[in-house]
């Protein structure tokens, strides 16, 4: 799994992710996801499926996080990052995703989510 490591203002610390971001106006989901794969990776993906989506705070929030998945991914370019952005980019063995999780090294909620999403399209 190509994941990145990403500083958060918010915990003032580096959190381990998937690559993502937000939708720009007229943006499709898929486009989206295709464009931060690019910019904060520097890869683009032979294939891209959609797996899921979340309600990331539906008590205050109407919008949805979608998770897709990349297969075969390629180098094509550097990274991009938006100038707020210091992430580093890490591989993990898709075995040790569950313990990343537990352990604490993968906090984030959605891509805790994501991954919950990822178990049941593989299933």
């Amino acid at each position: 799994m190509l994941l990145i490591r990403q500083y958060r203002f918010g915990i003032e610390e580096f959190t381990l992710e998937i690559p993502g971001g937000m939708c720009d106006p007229g943006e499709s989901p898929l486009k989206a996801a295709e464009r931060e794969l690019s910019e904060e990776t520097g890869h683009r993906a032979n294939s891209m499926a959609e797996i899921g989506w979340v309600h990331p705070n539906p008590a205050i929030q109407s919008n949805r996080c979608y998770t897709f998945l990349a297969k075969g991914l390629v180098p094509d370019g550097d990274p991009d990052p938006d100038p707020d952005e210091e992430i580093e980019l890490v591989r993990e063995p898709l075995l040790r995703i569950p313990e990343l999780i537990a352990g604490g090294r993968i906090t984030h909620a959605l891509v805790v989510a994501a991954f919950r999403l990822f178990d049941e399209f593989e299933g």
